[in-house]
C-alpha cells in the first residue's frame, strides 16, 4: 500500500459518529396491517434533539408508515415510541404537541391563510391577541407577510406548501413531521424550498423527521439519513458517510452512482481484501466480515477512479477500453470495460484538452484501497 493509501485509511478507521440526547426514540417497532405481512420490521432509531432526520427510500419501503407512527396516525403492531423519553403509543395525535406538513398541503380551502393558521391555535385554546400574534410570527417565518386574507386557490403550489409548514410551525412545536412536502412541487420551487425549510430548521432548532424517495433532497437538506428497504433500516449516518462510505450493497446502489464489482475474497489483512474480479486482483476495504472463499461486491465511485495514473501511484491499476463517452458540461462520462465488466464508469472533469481521449482507446485506470469497499454480495432485484 503506497503512503496516500495508508493516510486514507489511517483517517478512515479514526471516525466516530458524535453523541447528542435523544428527543424521538423507536425501540423494537413492528407494524402490519393483515397480522402477517410486516410493513415496518423489528426497527430501532433514535432521533437527537433538534436534529434533522431524514428516512429515504423506495416506494413500499416502510418511511412514511414510521413517520405516521410516530404522529399518531397509526398504532404501532408491537415496540415502543417514545418522545421526550416518555412512551406515546397510546397517545393520541392532538396531545402529541408535533406539527405535522404533508405533500398535499391539506389546507382548509374554505379559509383564508390566517384562518388556517389560526385553527390550530383556536383548538388550543389561545386567546384572540395570542393567535394573531403568533400568526404574524409564522407568516414572517416563510416570508409571506401580507398573505393574510388570501385563500389557498389563490396562491401558487409553493406559497401553499409555505402556508403548510407555517401552520405546523404555529403553535410552537419542538419535534415537526414532513411527508413529501415537496413532491407536488417543480423542480425549480422544489430546490428553492429545500433551502428554505433548511432556513426554518436552522432559525428555530426543532427537531425535523422528513420523509422522501428523492436522494438529491435528502443529501441536500439533512443532518443524517435512515435508508429504508423493506420495512428495516439500512443504514443510518450523515449524507458525506452514506456516499464515502456505505455499509450495504443496497445503499451505495441506491445513494449516487457506483460500480459494483462482484468477486471471491482471496485474502483478508487486516482491513484490506484481496478479492477475485474475473481473474484479476483488486485490493478493498473491508466493511463487512468475510473470509477468503466469500462472495462480496465492491463498490466503487466513479469520479474516485483516475484515468491514465502515473504508474505505480495506485495500488489497484488496470487496463480499460473505453466504450463510450457523454459529454454532460461540468464533467465527462466514460463508459469503459475493465474487470470483466462493460458498464464500469468513470467520471473525468471538463478540461482544456479532454478530446485526448476517444470511443476504443486503451487505457489504465487506478483507485486506492479505502475508495473501494468490500460489501456483502449485491442482489439487485431485492429493492422493495
Amino acid at each position: 500500500m503506497t503512503p496516500p493509501e495508508r493516510e486514507s485509511l489511517r483517517r478512515l478507521l479514526k471516525r466516530r459518529p458524535p453523541g447528542a440526547p435523544a428527543h424521538v426514540e423507536l425501540e423494537r417497532v413492528t407494524k402490519s396491517y393483515d397480522g402477517r405481512n410486516a410493513v415496518v420490521r423489528d426497527l430501532d432509531l433514535s432521533v437527537s434533539r433538534g436534529e434533522f432526520l431524514t428516512l429515504l427510500g423506495p416506494s413500499g419501503s416502510g418511511k412514511t408508515t414510521c413517520l405516521m407512527m410516530l404522529a399518531g396516525f397509526e398504532a404501532p403492531s408491537s415496540g415502543t415510541i417514545r418522545v421526550h423519553g416518555r412512551d406515546v403509543n397510546r397517545v393520541p395525535p392532538r396531545r402529541r404537541g408535533i406539527g405535522m406538513v404533508f405533500q398535499n398541503y391539506a389546507l382548509f380551502p374554505h379559509m383564508t391563510v390566517g384562518g388556517n393558521l389560526s385553527f390550530p391555535l383556536e383548538v388550543r385554546g389561545l386567546e384572540p391577541a395570542v393567535r394573531r400574534e403568533r400568526v404574524g410570527r409564522a407568516l414572517e417565518l416563510v416570508r409571506l407577510e401580507g398573505f393574510e386574507y388570501r385563500r389557498p386557490s389563490q396562491l401558487s403550489g409553493g406559497q401553499q406548501q409555505r402556508v403548510a409548514i407555517a401552520r405546523a410551525l404555529v403553535f410552537e412545536p419542538d419535534l415537526v413531521l414532513m411527508d413529501e412536502p415537496l413532491g407536488a412541487l417543480d423542480r425549480r420551487l422544489r430546490e428553492e424550498l429545500q433551502y428554505e425549510i433548511r432556513r426554518i430548521h436552522s432559525d428555530l432548532g426543532v427537531t425535523v423527521l422528513y420523509v422522501t424517495h428523492d436522494q438529491n433532497e435528502a443529501m441536500v437538506m439533512s443532518d443524517r439519513v435512515a435508508v429504508f428497504r423493506a420495512g428495516r433500516i439500512e443504514q443510518v449516518a450523515s449524507p458525506e458517510a452514506l456516499y464515502e462510505e456505505p455499509e450495504r450493497s443496497f445503499v451505495a446502489r441506491f445513494i449516487g452512482e457506483n460500480n459494483r464489482l462482484p468477486g471471491r475474497v482471496m485474502a483478508v489483512r487486516d482491513e484490506i481484501c484481496e478479492v477475485d474480479v474475473a481473474g484479476r486482483i483488486v485490493r478493498a476495504f473491508r466493511v463487512v466480515e468475510c473470509a477468503p472463499g466469500d462472495r462480496v461486491t465492491l463498490s466503487i465511485r466513479p469520479e474516485r477512479v483516475a484515468l491514465a495514473p502515473t504508474p505505480g501511484l495506485y495500488t489497484n491499476e488496470f487496463e480499460a477500453q473505453i466504450e463510450d463517452i457523454t459529454f454532460l458540461g461540468d464533467h465527462l462520462r466514460l463508459r469503459v470495460r475493465v474487470c470483466g465488466r462493460s458498464d464500469f464508469v468513470v467520471k473525468i472533469p471538463n478540461m482544456v484538452g479532454h478530446g485526448a481521449v476517444i470511443e476504443g482507446d486503451r487505457v489504465r485506470v487506478g483507485w486506492i484501497p479505502t475508495d473501494c469497499r468490500v460489501l456483502d454480495p449485491d442482489n439487485e432485484e431485492d429493492t422493495a
